[in-house]
C-alpha cells in the first residue's frame, strides 16, 4: 500500500514514521513534508491548502489512502474532495470539522446536549463582548471562534487584557477571518488533558492521555503557541475519571454529531480541564494534536494503517490495539522569538549525535539543502523519549537536546516538572 500524507509538521512526522511500521504500507509519501520526513517519504512541494494539487498528485502516485492531517484543509472539505474524486482519504468531513474550525458551533452543540464546559457567550460586536467582560470580570478567557494555530486563545487575569484581546481579534483582525466572533468564557481551574479518540461515529475508542505545554517560557509565562512540549500519560487522568468521560463526554459528543447530521470519523481531540465539579471540555479538535501526537504514537501498540482503515469503513470495534505500559515525553525546540517575530534558515548540527536508543527526533519546521538541516518555522523540533518512569523520559529526552544547536534555538527546561 502506498500512502500519502497531507501535511508538513512533527505531527506529520511522527504519523509517518507509525505508518511505515505496518507490514502492510510499502511507502509513504508527504505533502508538503519538511527536512525530516524527506529521510522516510518523499516529499512533494505542493501546499497542504491546494485541494485540486493534492487531488492531482494522490492521482498521478496512485496511492492507496490519503491521510489528511492538518486542521486548515479538513476545515476545507480536502476529505470531501478526495472521495468525490474516488480516492480513499481519512480524516473529518468538512461538516464534521466545524467541531474544531468554529468555536461557537462546538460551544451551542454542548449546550444543547449537556456536554460539560465552561459557561460561554458569543459576539460578533467588539463593543457588546467587552461590555459582556465589563460585566462578568475577570479572569475570564476570550477566543477567536475560528481556526489560530492554536495561538487564538486569551487567558486574562485582568479586565484591562481581556478587553486588548477582544479588539486584537475583532477590531484589528489579527488572525484574519478567524476572528469574525469572539467567544467569551468562564475561566476554568485545574489540570489540563489531551485526550486523542479514535472515532468511526459509531464507535469512540480513548487513546493514552497526555499533556500538553502551550506558554512559550518555564512557568507556564509567555503568549500561548501550537505548544511546547508534552508527556504521556497523565497521571491526574485516573481510571474513575476515564470511565466518566465516557459516558459523559466521549459518547455524548459523537451522538450529538450524529443528530446534527455532521457525523465525525477520524481523530477526535479532547482537551480536558479537571475541574473540582469534574472533567469539562475546553475545546475540541478534529485532528491529532501536536505535538502530543508525538508522545502518543510512541506509545501506540498497534497497527495504525489498520486501524485508520477500519474507521473509514466504520468497523473501529473490530480493530485491535493497546498502548504500551510505558511513559513518553518530547522537549520541543524552537526559533527564539516563536510564536511572533523568529529569523529562519538557521543551521542546525548535532543531530548525528542523537542516542537513537535514549530519544527519536521529530522535525516540524525543518528544510534540507546539501545534506544540511536549516530551521523554516517556529517550532523546529520535537526530541522524544520513551522510558519505564517518567521521570527516565525526561531525562532522556533533555539529555538529548544538550546535542542539537541552531542560531537562538529556545526550549522550555520544565516540562512534566511536576512528573520528575
Amino acid at each position: 500500500m502506498k500512502i500519502l500524507v497531507v501535511g508538513g509538521g512533527g505531527r506529520e512526522h511522527a504519523i509517518c514514521w507509525k505508518l511505515l511500521e505496518s507490514t502492510q504500507v510499502d511507502e509513504v509519501i508527504c505533502a508538503p513534508g519538511n527536512g525530516g520526513i524527506s529521510q522516510i517519504a518523499k516529499c512533494f512541494d505542493v501546499s497542504a491548502m491546494d485541494i485540486d494539487g493534492m487531488i492531482a498528485l494522490a492521482k498521478n502516485e496512485n496511492v492507496d489512502l490519503v491521510f489528511v492531517a492538518p486542521d486548515d484543509p479538513l476545515s476545507a472539505g480536502m476529505v470531501d474532495a478526495m472521495e468525490n474524486a474516488g480516492i480513499r482519504a481519512f480524516g473529518p468531513s468538512k461538516k464534521a470539522a466545524q467541531i474544531e474550525s468554529s468555536k461557537s458551533f462546538s460551544k451551542d452543540l454542548m449546550k444543547k446536549y449537556n456536554i460539560p464546559t465552561a459557561e460561554y457567550e458569543v459576539f460578533e460586536s467588539a463593543e457588546e463582548a467587552k461590555q459582556y467582560i465589563i460585566s462578568k470580570g475577570a479572569p475570564i478567557v476570550v477566543k477567536a471562534d475560528g481556526l489560530a494555530l492554536g495561538k487564538g486563545v486569551y487567558v486574562c487575569t485582568d479586565t484591562e487584557s481581556a478587553l486588548r484581546a477582544v479588539d486584537e481579534i475583532i477590531v484589528d483582525r489579527k488572525f484574519g477571518s478567524a476572528g469574525a466572533k469572539v467567544v467569551i468564557e468562564e475561566f476554568m481551574e485545574g489540570p489540563e488533558v489531551s485526550l486523542l479518540c479514535f472515532c468511526d461515529s459509531k464507535t469512540i475508542k480513548p487513546m493514552v492521555s497526555s499533556q500538553d505545554h502551550k506558554r512559550a517560557y518555564d512557568g507556564d509565562e509567555g503568549p500561548n503557541t501550537g505548544g511546547m512540549g508534552a508527556f504521556s500519560p497523565s497521571p491526574e487522568y485516573t481510571d474513575e475519571i476515564q470511565e466518566y468521560v465516557e459516558k459523559t463526554i466521549m459518547i455524548p459528543t459523537m451522538e450529538a454529531m450524529n443528530k446534527e447530521d455532521c457525523p465525525f470519523k477520524g481523530i477526535l481531540y479532547i482537551g480536558l480541564m479537571l475541574t473540582a465539579e469534574g472533567p469539562k471540555v475546553l475545546e475540541y479538535n478534529a485532528r491529532f494534536g501536536d505535538p502530543e501526537t508525538q508522545v502518543v504514537l510512541p506509545l501506540l501498540d498497534g497497527d495504525l494503517f489498520d486501524i485508520i482503515n477500519a474507521i473509514i469503513d466504520e468497523k473501529l470495534d473490530e480493530a485491535k490495539f493497546s498502548f504500551k505500559d510505558m511513559n513518553s515525553a518530547v522537549v520541543v525546540m524552537a526559533s527564539g522569538g516563536y510564536p511572533l517575530q523568529y529569523e529562519k534558515g538557521c543551521e542546525i548540527t548535532g543531530l548525528d549525535k542523537i542516542d537513537k536508543n535514549k530519544a527519536m527526533v521529530f522535525h516540524a519546521g525543518t528544510t534540507i539543502k546539501n545534506n544540511q538541516f536549516f530551521t523554516s518555522g517556529g517550532r523546529v523540533l520535537g526530541v522524544t523519549a520513551v522510558e519505564k518512569s517518567m521521570k527516565e523520559a525526561l531525562l532522556s529526552a533533555y539529555s538529548q537536546i544538550e546535542n542539537i544547536h541552531f542560531d537562538n534555538a529556545h526550549y522550555r527546561t520544565d516540562i512534566g516538572i511536576k512528573q520528575r
